[in-house]
Formats: structure tokens, sequence, C-alpha cells
């Protein structure tokens, strides 16, 4: 849950990007997919858990071989360009494939679903983690982006849980 409360302080923070009318796009957006490409609700929370996980290394990487500032403008205007395939540049041919794979086998859905969905499921998770972004004009790094870089592991930066987390932040009366 701890990510979810680092989403929280950038919608309270003037300084940084996020609102919860950004929350409330980008959580719409994806459960929109989900119902378009078949993928149960029971299935969300897992599917996002499993991407998350497996993008966090190359999002490491990525900044490590960038630097933090520029990595940090790559995912703003990556997470800028919309819910498609521009999230994909991020990642080469043979990594979206691992990474269809690796979700295929522990969520039991279809590669081809995978496949399908991963550039939307992919820039929602950009777009989310780009909610801890500064205000232009406004100096500072993006803490929501650091959490989740710097996980120890210790489940606090689950992108299910942060997806289940919203939707409850969002629609508190909701069963």
């Amino acid at each position: 849950m701890g990510l979810f409360f680092d989403v929280l302080s950038a919608i309270n923070n003037p300084n940084q990007q996020g609102s919860v009318t950004q929350l409330e796009s980008i959580t719409n957006s994806i459960q929109q997919l989900i119902v378009s490409r078949g993928i149960q609700p029971s299935q969300v929370q897992n599917v996002m858990s499993v991407l998350g996980n497996a993008l966090r290394p190359v999002l490491k990487q990525q900044q490590s071989a960038l630097g933090s500032n520029q990595f940090q403008n790559l995912i703003g205007q990556v997470a800028g360009s919309g819910m498609g395939a521009s999230s994909l540049q991020l990642l080469t041919p043979q990594l979206q494939q691992q990474i269809v794979q690796t979700v295929s086998q522990r969520t039991g859905l279809s590669p081809n679903v995978i496949q399908a969905a991963l550039p939307a499921l992919t820039s929602g998770v950009l777009a989310l983690l780009n909610m801890g972004s500064t205000k232009p004009g406004t100096l500072g790094s993006n803490p929501l982006l650091n959490s989740f870089l710097d996980s120890d592991r210790d489940g606090n930066t689950d992108m299910g849980d942060v997806l289940k987390f919203a939707n409850r932040f969002l629609n508190p009366h909701a069963t």
C-alpha cells in the first residue's frame, strides 16, 4: 500500500502533477481496456502486479543508462502521449515478448490478449508513475517513480495493489 500513499501524496502536493482527475482517467482507461479485451475483473490486480514487477528492472536499467533527470523526462514524454504504443518504445521487442509470456504464465491469460493489451497497460503504469513528477517551473525529482524503482520487494510497490486501492479511493461506496 506504500506506493498508493505516494500516489495520494502526489495528488496532495501542489508542486507535483498528480490529481484525482488524472488518477480517475488512468484507472478508467485500464478498466475499459480490461473489459474490451475480455479480461476478468478478478484478474486485473494480478496482471498489473506481474506487469509492474516485469517493468521495474527495465526502468531501473534505463534510469542508470540515461541518468535520473533525462529518464524522468522520458517517462513524462511517454506518459503524456496517451494510452498506446508509444509506451513500448521503452521496451525491446524481445523484452515485450518476455513480459507477455511472464504475464500469461502467471495469470493464465492468452499471450494474444496480453500482447494486445500491453501498450495500454504499460502506458497506464507510466502515467501513474508520472503523477509524481514536478509541475513545470518546479525543481525536484519524482518521488513516486523513485519509490517504485527503489523497491525492496516488500510488496509496498505492487501495481496491482495501487490499482485496487485507487478504485476503492475513487469509488468508496462500490462493493
